[in-house]
């Protein structure tokens, strides 16, 4: 059984015991938080929401809080002596789904 969830914007497919790095949630470590639903699907076939499923949420477990690699921006313009560099860091909510449904 998997589900399809939205937070931050962003569309994921989970399976209970996955682990999955999602934008920075407000919620605090070791407590729950649950997902809408967009669809949800086992081997007898599946449920779609228009647009999220009413009655079906899908619980996870933050597990922690951080920053992920870095990316920097490099801005050049040629003959101008015009460089700019900066660095970013995105903060992530790393989260443990425990249940479907």
């Amino acid at each position: 059984m998997y589900a399809i969830i939205q937070t931050g914007g962003k569309q994921y497919k989970v399976e209970v015991g996955d682990q999955i790095l999602v934008e920075k949630l407000s919620a605090v470590e070791n407590t729950e938080v649950e997902f809408e639903t967009l669809l949800v699907a086992d081997d007898s076939g599946g449920k779609v929401g228009k647009p999220v499923l009413s009655g079906v949420m899908v619980r996870g477990k933050v597990l922690e809080h951080g920053k992920g690699k870095k990316v920097v921006v490099f801005k050049y313009k040629p003959k101008k002596d015009s460089r700019t560099k900066r660095g970013h860091r995105q903060p992530y909510t790393k989260v443990e789904i425990l249940a479907i449904g």
